[in-house]
């Protein structure tokens, strides 16, 4: 069963976990003392590249030739 959902990353003692809702639990029929696998999905912010660029003072210059331009 593949099913994706969103938790909250917490701190427990001096480690990091998750909390599993219990109805996904039930669905998947996992208990205490199952191995479960886990995927790690990192939702990083969308950067369209709008307005990156205007930081930049010094133009671009390409380091290496990728293919011939005639």
């Amino acid at each position: 069963m593949t099913d994706i959902f969103k938790v909250k990353v917490r701190k427990i003692g001096t480690s990091l976990g998750v909390l599993l809702p219990q109805e996904k639990l039930q669905q998947a029929e996992v208990g205490i003392g199952d191995e479960v696998e886990v995927a790690l999905l990192s939702h990083q912010k969308d950067f369209s590249g709008f307005g990156l660029a205007k930081r930049f003072t010094t133009p671009f210059i390409r380091d290496k030739k990728v293919r011939n331009f005639t």
